[in-house]
């Protein structure tokens, strides 16, 4: 049961004759006193924050809001009442990498006199504050200042806005537009590309810990970028403006383009509170993987009952290019190809089967005018007897414009989701759409899975019909990438980043598999980068409560051992632990299921690897262990793995061997 345990009570009043300009200094322990915090109130406003050594993980660093009035919250401050408080509470998250998740922390809110409020929490394992508009201010702010201020000449990791027009120095109208799928890069500090968005989740390794940037509870209010100061070790906050005029455009004229904005980021129209801006910090790397912090800042459930919110696994058929064969009629987009992907479905205990883009008119993209070949009514018939659910893919631009009628009219045909694609923006009024649909399709009770999309925030907790968000450089990316592209390094770089935000719809599973230097692009029979336990390993690695298997039927079902052993994995756990790694170079994580079973999965970059871990993670008893590990040629022939079946129990070491750009995937079941 969830308990809450807080306790409030004013700390100090500040005299009405106090000079805005004298400098107040607040202080905050963690409650293990890991971490300390101090906040600075005076002509700015300013936080900082130390680890129990003393060692500065971030300087002074100076936020606030400045509102087209020319109000600016954070610049004169005069404090009325400090408030402190502690929380120590536990959450149920039912579609996440842990079944409960712990939230303790010491707060301190400054209640400002010029009527709005700043909270501040410290965590164990980082610091977040925001803002509150306790006043009820109306009007429109014009920027929020972000200006962070780190100790050193850091290491940093970060994915940078990919400039799509490759000029010199894109305006940042050019970068707003975007789809945060961009692989990272590791640089000290000082030679980030100055002019350049990155956006979060992003790290900063200062030697004796790191420190990772985030923000949650992102609702009716921009996504933050950060860019790189003028002032030295220093990065700013930037947001969109708000849109003024909109029009179709961009992919199959399904996207909305931006071709005018507001003089302000945010509307603002009453009472509220912003978004959480979050640094998240560990001395050991391995534990961000496994970190909580996006998750329990966000808003809780707006959905009493969840029970028909079905995680689960997809055939999908777009990134296959639809590409069964062996069959009597001509594979596409059309009805008997969909009834094969739901019989193969049916066959190995699958839950979803995609229809991805084709299956409406192109062009506009009208939603309500289905393609001759596809016969809806009969492949809606075919999945509702076979117990497979259809998602449909569907362009942002007719969904959110005909948003109630579509769901209404599907949702009544039996069909369980939508996934929807080519949003490109995080600015306020696509934020605002994205809650907007995820509240219309939980009427509805139908799933969303958002693509081409700003990573989460979020909102997958407060509508957790949300099942999933693209924001990655996934698989699709190998249909047309050149081959020097580094997917393999990049694949053990994204679960200590992108996995804070939330989960990520990567599509792995790709049974035709290259070797550095036999890759090459293909878009209507890819292949992945790595070893085939690479990919196995894939779906026990990556967050993904809805997981796309990439690849054919017919593929899968030449390779019944790996198929049987993917459909058997969960795609929700009770608990993850990474048990060893390192970013860009290997990553080994034990997943518990809930029912007593356990799943290992590693995965290394181009290097191969050997990793020795223990099984004291396992309880007492005798167990059988099911191991999927590269075979003796995957060095020269990606598909060659060895399975292995064999008795395990919690006293025994495991020695886990890689090939270059390798894998390991195994499950282990109580006898």
């Amino acid at each position: 049961m969830k308990q809450r345990l807080l306790t409030a009570a004013i700390a100090s009043i500040l005299a009405c004759g106090v000079a805005a300009a004298s400098m107040r200094e607040y202080t905050l322990s963690s409650p293990s006193g890991i971490l300390r915090a101090e906040a600075g109130v005076g002509d700015s406003l300013t936080l900082s924050l130390v680890d129990s050594a003393g060692r500065v993980l971030l300087s002074p660093s100076t936020i606030g809001l400045k509102w087209i009035d020319n109000k600016e919250w954070g610049r004169d401050c005069r404090v009325n009442k400090v408030l402190r408080s502690s929380a120590h509470d536990t959450i149920s998250a039912p579609f996440y990498k842990k079944s409960r998740v712990e939230d303790s922390y010491n707060g301190i809110t400054l209640k400002m006199k010029d009527g709005y409020d700043v909270e501040i929490r410290l965590y164990d394992d980082g610091l977040a504050y925001r803002f509150v508009n306790s006043g009820g201010k109306r009007g429109q702010v014009e920027s929020e200042k972000a200006v962070y201020r780190l100790p050193s000449d850091c290491e940093m990791t970060v994915p940078y806005v990919r400039n799509r027009k490759k000029k010199q120095d894109a305006p940042y109208e050019e970068l707003f537009w975007n789809d945060m799928q961009s692989q990272y890069t590791s640089t000290p500090m000082s030679e980030l590309k100055k002019g350049r968005l990155m956006f979060t989740p992003l790290l900063a390794d200062m030697g004796y810990g790191v420190l990772a940037f985030a923000e949650a509870d992102v609702e009716s209010w921009p996504g933050m970028y950060l860019t790189v100061s003028d002032e030295d070790y220093t990065l700013e906050g930037v947001s969109a403006p708000r849109p003024s005029a909109i029009t179709g455009g961009g992919h199959n004229d399904v996207e909305h383009m931006v071709v005018a904005r507001c003089p302000y980021i945010a509307e603002v129209t009453g009472r509220r509170v912003m978004p959480w801006r979050a640094f998240i910090y560990t001395p050991d790397v391995c534990r961000l993987p496994e970190n909580d912090m996006v998750y329990r800042l966000a808003s809780p459930s707006r959905i009493e009952d969840v029970s028909w919110i079905q995680p689960g696994k997809v055939a999908w058929d777009w990134w296959n290019d639809w590409g069964v064969y062996n069959v009597d009629f001509k594979a596409g987009i059309n009805t008997p190809t969909y009834l094969k992907f739901i019989d193969f479905a049916a066959g190995h205990g699958i839950e979803y089967v995609i229809m991805d883009e084709g299956w409406a008119t192109k062009g506009a993209n009208d939603l309500f005018d289905i393609v001759p070949a596809i016969d809806m009514d009969a492949i809606l018939e075919h999945a509702s007897a076979k117990g497979v659910g259809i998602i449909l893919w569907a362009g942002f631009r007719p969904m959110i414009e005909n948003l109630d009628e579509v769901c209404e009219r599907y949702a009544a045909k039996g069909v369980k989701g939508f996934k929807i694609d080519f949003l490109n923006r995080d600015d306020q009024q696509m934020i605002e759409d994205m809650y907007r649909i995820a509240e219309v399709c939980a009427k509805h009770k139908l799933l969303v899975d958002f693509h081409g999309c700003c990573k989460p925030s979020g909102l997958q907790r407060t509508w957790p019909n949300v099942v999933n968000y693209e924001a990655v450089f996934g698989l699709e990316q190998l249909k047309w990438s050149k081959p020097d592209v580094d997917q393999l390094t990049y694949d053990v770089t994204l679960p200590f980043i992108r996995s804070i935000a939330g989960p990520m719809d990567y599509t792995p599973g790709a049974m035709r598999n290259a070797v550095p230097g036999q890759y090459y692009p293909c878009r209507s029979n890819p292949m992945s980068q790595g070893t085939r336990c690479h990919q196995l390993a894939e779906f026990i690695v990556f967050d993904s409560p809805l997981t796309m298997m990439c690849d054919s039927p017919t593929n899968y079902e030449r390779e019944p051992e790996c198929t049987a052993f993917i459909a058997e994995i969960p795609t929700t756990y009770a608990d993850t632990r990474v048990l060893c790694g390192k970013p860009g170079e290997y990553i080994v994580m034990v997943r518990e299921s809930g029912d007593g079973t356990f799943y290992i999965g590693a995965l290394t970059g181009r290097d191969s690897r050997s990793a020795e871990i223990s099984l004291d993670f396992l309880p007492e008893g005798n167990f059988t262990i099911e191991e999927f590990s590269d075979g003796v040629n995957a060095s020269r022939q990606a598909s060659d793995y060895r399975r292995v079946a064999r008795t395990a129990d919690r006293t025994q070491r495991l020695k886990i061997e890689m090939a270059p750009g390798g894998g390991y995937a195994a499950s282990i079941k109580r006898n």
